[in-house]
């Protein structure tokens, strides 16, 4: 059975199923990132790639934030950070990953490079645009992306 279509904010249409609530009360919050020390992680985010600091509480946590997207850095001893009931420890790094949008994309990496950031590739280039990816300090994965200049 086909979802009804639910209107959304900029007049596009999403799916939902019928006899489910999706009235859960949800919001996005952020994007949680394991890191070794907070602190460090912090200094990247705010000088290399210009966020803001909203809220600290080292050694353990830190809330980084651009436009609307919060990073929230997660140290050994935040809750956060806490092994899964299984034992699992988290652990930073991975392959999902933040996508920043950036208008030239040339000049960014070489502004990166002279602050010693690390970069996980080279230039890849598709038909949306062109993306590098980089990694803060405890090797969380942040995708550069240009979109491409489209012809109106």
């Amino acid at each position: 059975m086909k979802g009804r279509e639910q209107p959304t904010e900029k007049g596009a249409t999403a799916s939902a199923s019928p006899g489910k609530s999706h009235d859960l009360g949800l919001d996005f919050h952020g994007v949680r990132y394991q890191a070794h020390d907070v602190a460090r992680s912090v200094e990247f985010y705010t000088r290399d790639l210009g966020f803001e600091l909203k809220h600290q509480k080292l050694p353990d946590f830190a809330t980084v934030s651009i436009g609307t997207l919060n990073i929230l850095l997660s140290g050994p001893g935040a809750s956060g950070s806490r092994p899964m009931p299984g034992g699992q420890h988290q652990q930073p790094g991975g392959w999902n990953r933040v996508v920043l949008r950036v208008k030239d994309l040339a000049s960014c990496i070489e502004k990166l490079k002279q602050t010693g950031t690390r970069f996980r590739n080279d230039i890849e280039s598709g038909p949306a645009g062109k993306q590098i990816q980089v990694e803060d300090p405890d090797g969380n994965p942040i995708e550069l992306f240009e979109p491409a200049q489209r012809a109106h």
